[in-house]
C-alpha cells in the first residue's frame, strides 16, 4: 500500500515537472515570436488597386492593375499584409489626369507614403511609378425583357391577356461596344404547372458572362398574368364577298358560319357576333372552281384560340 502512495506521488511530481516544462517551452517561443515581429524588415509586396469615385460615365477596361511596393515596417504590419491582401486606394477625382482614352495617375512616393500608409511604415521604391487605365465612354440603354417561362394551366383555366414582367425592361450601363449589341434580355427558363390563380413569381434574369464591366438596375424580374376561367363560345357569323367585279353578281353559300373561340367567364356575355368579321376575297378565288376561302379580319381583344368551322364557300355567277 505504501509502495502504490510513493508511485502515485512521483508520477505526479515528474507529471507537473513535464507541465511546467511545456508551459515554459510555449512562453519562451511567444517571445521569439514577438520579438522577431517586433524587428523591421524591408520586402516588396504586390497592392491591388482599389478604384474610388469612377466618374458613372467612364468604365475602366483593364481592370487587373497591381503596384509592387517595396515597404521597410515591422514584423507586425507585414504580418497584417500577408493575412489580408492589401489595395492602394486610388480617387479618380483626385488622383489622376484625363488625357485623351486613358487616366494616368503618376503620384511620388512621399504622397503614396503620406496617404497610404501610417508613421511605422516607410515606402522605398514603387513600381511602375505610373499606372495607365483606359477607359470606354459608358452607354446608358433602357433594354426590354423577354419572357422565357411556359406556364401550364388545370384545364379549363387560363391568362386573360398575357404574360408581363415587372418591370418590363431594365437598365444596362456599360461600355458602348457592349451595351449597343444587347437588344433584350431574356429570363431563365422558367415552368409553372398546374396554374389556376393569379400568377405572381421572380424569375432571374439571363445575365451575359464576364459582367465586370457593366450595371444592371435588376437581375431579376417578376413575371405577372391574370388567370381566369375560361370557356368554350360559338356564334353565327354574316360572310361578306369583297372585290367582286363591277355588273358581276354572286349567290352563295352558306351565308353564315360558325365561329368558336375561347373566352373567359368574366367576358363571356360581352361578346356578339358584330364584335366578328368574316370576307371572302373574290380575287383569292381557287383557280376554276367555284370555292372562296373565308377569313377573318376583326374580332374582339377577349377572345383566343378563334377557329372557323367552315373552310370553303360556295358560289355561283348569276350576272
Amino acid at each position: 500500500m505504501i509502495k502504490k502512495l510513493k508511485s502515485e506521488i512521483l508520477t505526479s511530481i515528474r507529471n507537473k515537472r513535464i507541465n511546467v516544462f511545456i508551459l515554459f517551452l510555449l512562453f519562451a517561443f511567444i517571445i521569439l515570436i514577438f520579438t522577431k515581429l517586433s524587428k523591421e524588415y524591408t520586402n516588396t509586396m504586390t497592392f491591388g488597386i482599389e478604384k474610388i469615385n469612377v466618374p458613372e460615365e467612364y468604365v475602366i477596361l483593364n481592370d487587373s492593375i497591381m503596384l509592387n511596393i517595396t515597404l521597410k515596417t515591422h514584423g507586425f504590419k507585414w504580418l497584417k499584409y500577408y493575412v489580408s491582401k492589401p489595395n492602394i486606394k486610388i480617387d479618380f477625382s483626385n488622383d489622376v489626369d484625363k488625357k485623351q482614352a486613358v487616366f494616368l495617375w503618376n503620384k511620388s512616393k512621399a504622397y503614396l507614403n503620406n496617404t497610404q500608409f501610417d508613421e511605422q511604415v516607410e515606402l522605398l521604391n514603387i513600381s511602375p511609378d505610373r499606372l495607365t487605365f483606359k477607359y470606354g465612354v459608358n452607354l446608358v440603354k433602357k433594354i426590354p425583357i423577354k419572357l422565357n417561362a411556359t406556364v401550364n394551366f388545370i384545364p379549363g383555366y387560363d391568362v386573360s391577356d398575357k404574360l408581363v414582367s415587372d418591370p418590363d425592361s431594365i437598365v444596362v450601363i456599360g461600355p458602348d461596344l457592349l451595351v449597343s449589341k444587347m437588344d433584350f434580355l431574356e429570363t431563365e427558363e422558367t415552368v409553372f404547372n398546374d396554374v389556376k390563380s393569379n400568377l405572381e413569381e421572380t424569375a432571374k434574369l439571363k445575365l451575359p458572362e464576364n459582367t465586370s464591366d457593366l450595371k444592371f438596375s435588376e437581375n431579376s424580374v417578376v413575371i405577372k398574368a391574370h388567370v381566369e376561367k375560361f370557356t368554350e363560345g360559338t356564334l353565327k357569323i354574316p360572310v361578306n364577298i369583297v372585290n367582286v367585279p363591277k355588273g358581276m353578281k354572286l349567290k352563295y353559300f352558306p351565308r353564315e358560319i360558325n365561329v368558336s373561340y375561347y373566352i373567359s367567364l368574366s367576358n363571356f356575355n360581352s361578346v356578339t357576333n358584330k364584335d366578328f368579321k368574316v370576307v371572302c376575297d373574290y380575287t383569292k378565288a381557287m383557280g376554276n372552281q367555284s370555292l372562296l376561302v373565308p377569313e377573318l379580319v376583326k374580332y374582339p381583344k377577349t377572345v383566343k384560340n378563334i377557329k372557323i368551322n367552315q373552310q370553303r364557300i360556295e358560289f355561283i355567277i348569276t350576272k
